[in-house]
């Protein structure tokens, strides 16, 4: 009977392991099909030779099954479960009847076995870092009687290492000193860095060591970390603080290794390197503000109190112009104070000559000479990281409107002011509005736009350029810069409509009813021009014509004599206007045109009587009618009033009076007395006027029905 194991590529091969039984059967593990067989005849230990030849058999338990272990890379992340390895027993005929089961860390949640081939995959993604190794036990059983096959044997799966972990420092950043004017190669600090990854498989913990910055005063040894100094004569009085950037990296620094970072700030100490003397240098940074003191001299005099005054000045023009010099009463000290920026790459070092003069002399003692002394001083301007420098102080670009994402508006450029000249990286400022509509190149310094621009809704962006060293990060320069968008022809024009088109009644044919203008979104260079013209694709207009006069306006001419407001009080003229761009682009608005009463001269009465009646429910023709009606039924009453006094008037005129068609007679015949004739035209003026108001109020009474009618309707529709 024999037991096989099968395993994936990544798995180590299991060595071929002998067991005896109990019946002297040999039992093999066999792996990759391979089986090592031990002839029944050789004695072993659990056999004794008799006297007779004979061998007496020793019965023991039967062992478990050996096993090395099975191997499984972590961080698996594809789709179908991790294939890890197979079990397979002697007993296992092909037919299904034996059943494998598996038990231990892991076994059914991370491990799962098919119980009829005995194959075992990883359902989950597994971490090295967590968890090295499982240890799981295998089992064989008959399925239909549930007994042991092979006994239960014990295996570990151990997860393979991958590259998932950069090195760390863990103790970073450092901090160190170093003796001033060392030798090359003094050893200043070593830093290790530490890699999770497994150190025994591959290259995923071997980590190799460079500087990033720091050069040339520094070097690390790629295999230890171990961090010496790599140039002589570092003087302290010149430069004191030193800042080192040391880079990790696993792989062995191939590429595609990943990478980690710490920083140690090493300082020089002191040695007694100057001997004693007088003040003859100063070290002073670029980076000295203007006005502020840079150094102190002084010269001795043994005299006391005011005798020793000193007033100090600086002699030679080349001093002179980049430092002032001052006396310090308490002290008697000379105070050297900054008058120009410094630059240590354009100059390094200024030459001063002091003079000290005595402010008080005594003429007794002239003779012993000028009571005065100079001295030289040499300053050395001490380099320092300065942040980038742009190349102008303010960008204008531009870029056109509805331009694709991604075109190109400009490019800023920035350089290291130091000797080192190192390279410089551009971002922007993440805070401001303008951040969304571009973005840099962080090398190369071009700025694209993220999205198309539109003119009309913002033409100006403003943005802040950032500009920082590589090896130097801290230090960041910054630099404003103007996008201006161009505009291009993306709007239709319109027709201005800011007043009401009014439309007299009294038009007359050709006459101009009014002149329009247009409005465009867009703007042109040298001005806008429009051209107006009705729509082509309708019926000529019978009321309203269009002229265009060419000089971006438009007039609306009436084609009909009069417009009655009481037929049709509004009209509506479509326009087509074309602007002068290129493409040309064209709209069309559609005007209301109201036609009201208006004064003489064509001047417009507002409407206002109009828009009174129209809170009300009237129009102007109902209001006209009830006045007319008003204005009749008082001429009535004048009339009736006029009337009735002329009957109360007598109608016998005396002798004295001379009128037309009168005759007055005295006459005996009858016996009657004085017969007086009436005025014929009184009577034939009061005839007159009463047929005439029997034909007014009839009239009169027509309008007041009709008025009345019209009220009642105008109600029910408002």
């Amino acid at each position: 009977m024999y037991l096989a194991c099968f395993f994936s590529p990544l798995n180590l091969p299991l060595w071929a392991m002998n067991l005896r039984g109990s019946t002297g059967t040999t039992i093999s593990l066999r792996c990759y099909g391979a089986s090592h067989h031990v002839p029944a005849k050789v004695p072993s230990k659990n056999q004794t030779k008799l006297a007779n030849g004979e061998t007496e058999v020793h019965h023991r338990p039967k062992r478990g099954w050996i096993w090395n272990q099975f191997f499984v890379l972590e961080e698996h992340l594809g789709p179908d479960a991790q294939y890890v390895g197979k079990l397979h027993s002697n007993s296992d005929k092909g037919d299904g009847s034996v059943r494998y089961i598996l038990s231990g860390e892991g076994a059914g949640t991370i491990f799962i076995i098919d119980e009829v081939t005995g194959d075992i995959h990883a359902t989950k993604s597994l971490d090295r870092e967590r968890k090295t190794h499982y240890v799981l036990h295998a089992q064989a059983l008959d399925r239909y009687t549930e007994e042991a096959l092979e006994p239960k044997s014990e295996f570990i799966i151990k997860v393979q290492d991958i590259n998932d972990n950069a090195p760390k420092f863990p103790d970073g950043p450092f901090v160190a000193t170093v003796p001033e004017m060392s030798e090359v190669g003094t050893s200043v600090l070593q830093v290790t860095a530490s890699d999770a990854d497994d150190p025994t498989y591959g290259n995923s913990a071997r980590i190799v060591y460079s500087i990033l910055q720091g050069q040339p005063y520094f070097s690390v040894d790629p295999k230890t970390g171990i961090i010496r100094t790599a140039l002589s004569d570092m003087d302290r009085e010149a430069r004191e603080h030193y800042t080192v950037v040391i880079q990790a990296k696993d792989m062995a620094g191939q590429v595609g290794g990943l990478s980690g970072s710490t920083t140690i700030n090493i300082t020089l100490t002191d040695v007694n390197d100057n001997p004693p003397m007088f003040p003859q240098s100063l070290y002073v940074p670029e980076s000295a503000q203007v006005g502020k003191p840079v150094g102190k001299i002084k010269a001795n005099d043994e005299d006391l109190g005011i005798n020793a005054d000193i007033k100090y000045s600086i002699i030679n023009s080349e001093g002179a112009n980049t430092f002032s010099i001052s006396t310090d009463r308490d002290t008697r000290e000379g105070i050297i104070s900054l008058k120009k920026p410094l630059n240590y790459e354009r100059k390094k070092t200024y030459t001063l000559h002091i003079e000290g003069t005595n402010t008080h002399m005594d003429p007794r003692f002239s003779y012993l000479g000028s009571f005065k002394d100079t001295a030289t001083l040499k300053i050395t301007v001490g380099d320092v990281d300065e942040a980038p420098v742009f190349s102008i102080d303010h960008y204008i670009m531009d870029v056109y409107e509805n331009s694709p994402s991604g075109t190109e508006v400009g490019v800023v450029t920035a350089r290291d002011p130091d000797s080192r000249n190192s390279p410089v990286r551009y971002f922007l400022d993440s805070k401001e509005e303008g951040v969304r509509y571009f973005r840099i190149d962080e090398i190369s310094g071009l700025i694209r736009t993220t999205q198309p621009l539109d003119r009309e809704d913002m033409a100006w962006h403003n943005i802040t350029v950032m500009a920082s060293e590589v090896d130097n990060p801290s230090l960041l320069s910054h630099v404003p810069v103007t996008v201006q968008v161009l505009d291009v022809n993306d709007n239709p024009p319109e027709i201005a409509t800011d007043e009401e088109v009014i439309v007299c009644e009294s038009s007359r044919p050709g006459q101009v009813i009014q002149t329009v203008t247009a409005v465009d979104k867009d703007d042109f260079a040298n001005g806008q021009r429009f051209s107006f013209a009705l729509p082509s694709q309708q019926p000529v207009n019978p009321n309203f014509t269009l002229k265009d006069n060419e000089d971006s306006t438009a007039s609306i001419i009436g084609r009909r004599r009069r417009f009655n407001h009481l037929t049709q009080e509004l009209y509506e003229l479509p326009i087509v206007v074309w602007d002068g761009g290129e493409p040309s682009l064209s709209g069309t608005s559609t005007l209301t045109l109201r036609v009201c009463p208006c004064q003489h001269h064509g001047r417009i009465r507002m409407c206002q009587g109009e828009a009174f009646l129209s809170s009300a429910g009237l129009s102007t023709g109902a209001l006209i009618a009830i006045l007319l009606c008003i204005v009749i039924l008082l001429a009535i009453v004048v009339l009736f009033v006029t009337l009735r006094r002329s009957k109360k008037e007598p109608l016998i005129i005396s002798e004295e009076d001379i009128r037309e068609n009168v005759v007055t007679y005295d006459d005996e015949g009858g016996g009657e007395e004085d017969t007086e004739a009436f005025d014929m035209i009184a009577l034939h003026c009061s005839i007159f006027f009463y047929f005439v108001a029997l034909d007014y109020w009839s009239f009169i009474w027509k309008k007041i029905k009709f008025s009345l009618v019209y009220i009642f309707y105008c109600s029910i529709k408002s």
